[in-house]
């Protein structure tokens, strides 16, 4: 059951006032809370990891995925990895992201493994968004890795967001472009008082007239500290890329 707090950190993270439409998973304090699934797009546990795959058939128009995470629990590690399957000449929009509330002394922390597959001709929005709350000195923890392998003539427009209150953070994000795959990264990050962010993005463009736009803008407030990598690997004829970077 959703309490005030989880409906309160749903919106923060996921635009979400309540239950969502369509396909859905929202995971809470370790634990699937409750899911959803359409004709065209299926959500399964997997058997040997925590975590999700989501699989969205060939042909999908139009169709979402929210697939939040949510932490209350003061002192709780949680790990997860989720697979997406993107078939071939979709179209489609993947709503993530994890908001901790932490009210306690010990430190609450999400890893989270989102491996991507976009198939030939497909074009995926993937939205992401981190939050922390709560009065508690415990530190609020979160640590993204992205994983994405986009086939020949696929779109990925990934939009990855720091709203506020994340006390440290981890984010690596891996993506590599197939012939005339096309990629778009806008990062926003946030920090103030002591807290840290490090992001670190390669693109690896392996196949002929592959290319990437990514931009990212921080503000670092007070004691904060922020530290940017990226890495940007052209291999193939017609490969190119433009980044823009802001402090």
């Amino acid at each position: 059951m959703l309490t005030a707090i989880d409906k309160k950190l749903l919106q923060e993270v996921a635009d979400l006032h309540d239950i969502p439409k369509g396909a859905y998973n929202i995971r809470k304090n370790g634990a699937g809370e409750s899911r959803s699934t359409t004709a065209n797009i299926d959500i399964i546990t997997k058997k040997d990891k925590p975590g999700i795959d989501v699989i969205i058939k060939p042909g999908t128009k139009g169709e979402s995925v929210h697939i939040p995470v949510i932490i209350s629990a003061e002192g709780l590690n949680d790990l997860v990895y989720n697979t997406f399957e993107i078939g071939e000449d979709s179209d489609v929009l993947i709503v993530a992201g994890c908001g901790i509330h932490n009210s306690g002394s010990e430190k609450s922390q999400h890893d989270g493994t989102h491996e991507f597959f976009v198939r030939k001709g497909a074009k995926m929005k993937y939205v992401e968004k981190h939050y922390g709350e709560g009065d508690g000195t415990g530190d609020r923890v979160l640590n993204p890795k992205t994983i994405i392998e986009v086939e020949e003539d696929g779109t990925v427009e990934l939009e990855m967001i720091q709203i506020k209150g994340v006390d440290r953070t981890l984010r690596d994000t891996n993506v590599r472009l197939h012939k005339n795959a096309k990629l778009i990264v806008s990062e926003r990050l946030l920090t103030y008082l002591d807290q840290t962010a490090e992001s670190n993005i390669t693109v690896e463009l392996v196949g002929d007239d592959s290319s990437a736009q990514i931009i990212s803008r921080s503000v670092a407030q007070n004691e904060s500290k922020q530290l940017f990598h990226l890495n940007l690997r052209g291999y193939m004829q017609g490969a190119g890329a433009i980044f823009n970077v802001t402090l």
